[in-house]
């Protein structure tokens, strides 16, 4: 809104100085010092507004029994995160742009859905909060939104299902037919791969920004002629406006940290890890860096990666032997560690590492072709 009539006024008036108002750069750097501002203002009213109405995280009974003393925290701290994201964009960034527009609705319909989860589980005290069919139907339904839209829309033609392969020059990967289910695919797993990755203090959240701060980067160069071609990926006329997003995430994220990091203060529950999960996934969509995802969302891969390998090894072997066998301690893999006897904060902070390392790789990647 800040940004239409900043333009309005250079375009009408010429008053010195507005014309910075015109570089992406310019606005991402506002979007993440509101961003950040926006949560030292309201993280600690919504936290008071948590502990007043008591919605504070349950004790969960198949968690290490160390966490147990974390029940009665305030959960539900997304509003923090989305607030904080949504707020900067609509003062910012180009409403009218697709990209923006496909963003903020991803962010907005997972954050409503892990709100319901939430609400069900914290306030109803329903046990499983929302019925996982209809928490998969909800991520579903987000994510053929999404692809339809990438794959009918007009402002996508020519791109719509084309994506860059990392580390190979000049060679692009036509996904055809199978590109809406593959985006239905990557929305609802990276998703639950953020949702899984939520159990330690500090941990998803900080990843979240590593990594969108990667992806800011990525949707610049791919919005601008000049660096997309010197770079030799696909150029994506308007993809920068992602950059603005993005920042306000990285300052998001930087904000919640502050009440997040051990010991926490509060969690972002559903509300938050679904959305922010979405919300990374979609990002890689529209950049088409499809996949990348793997490599730059290592941490949230391997999380998801570990609890699916439990699960069915322990299914394998229970049926075979008649007795259940794990191959961690405990899934996902950060509470394996945490069994070990690794203390929790210096487990957070080596993944923050390996995430780092993960997106200098895929910064790397669109160099080293």
């Amino acid at each position: 809104m800040l940004y239409k009539l900043a333009e309005y006024i250079n375009s009408n008036f010429n008053p010195p100085g507005f014309d910075i108002f015109k570089f992406i750069t310019f606005r991402s750097a506002l979007a993440a010092i509101t961003a950040l501002l926006i949560s030292f203002i309201l993280g600690p009213k919504i936290i008071k507004i948590l502990q007043r109405k008591q919605i504070g995280e349950a004790r969960k009974e198949d968690g290490p029994q160390f966490h147990w003393s974390k029940a009665g925290t305030p959960t539900m701290g997304g509003f923090i995160i989305l607030f904080s994201v949504l707020i900067p964009v609509l003062l910012w960034g180009d409403l009218g742009n697709i990209y923006v527009i496909i963003i903020l609705f991803v962010t907005i319909a997972l954050g409503a859905v892990g709100f319901t989860d939430d609400y069900l589980k914290v306030v109803k005290k329903y046990k499983k909060g929302l019925a996982e069919r209809y928490k998969l139907l909800g991520q579903l339904t987000v994510g053929l939104i999404v692809g339809c839209a990438i794959y009918f829309l007009p402002q996508f033609d020519g791109i719509h299902s084309v994506t860059t392969i990392p580390f190979l020059k000049g060679v692009e990967f036509d996904f055809s037919i199978f590109y809406i289910p593959i985006v239905v695919f990557i929305i609802t797993a990276t998703s639950n791969a953020v949702n899984f990755t939520d159990g330690l203090d500090g941990l998803a959240v900080g990843t979240v920004g590593v990594v969108a701060l990667t992806i800011g980067i990525i949707a610049y160069v791919s919005g601008n002629i000049e660096t997309s071609k010197y770079l030799n990926i696909i150029y994506l006329r308007g993809n920068g406006e992602l950059a603005i997003y993005c920042s306000a995430l990285v300052g998001a994220a930087l904000g919640f940290l502050w009440y997040n990091f051990y010991p926490a203060q509060v969690f972002m529950g559903d509300t938050g890890s679904l959305a922010l999960g979405g919300a990374i996934g979609t990002l890689c969509v529209l950049v088409k860096k499809e996949f990348m995802l793997p490599v730059l969302g290592g941490i949230f891969f391997v999380e998801a990666l570990s609890v699916i390998v439990q699960r069915y090894y322990f299914k394998y072997t229970r049926k075979r032997f008649g007795e259940g066998k794990r191959i961690f301690k405990m899934a996902p893999i950060h509470h394996h560690f945490e069994m070990k006897g690794i203390p929790e904060p210096k487990i957070v902070v080596r993944f923050y590492i390996v995430a780092v390392i993960l997106a200098i790789i895929t910064l790397a990647s669109l160099k080293i072709r």
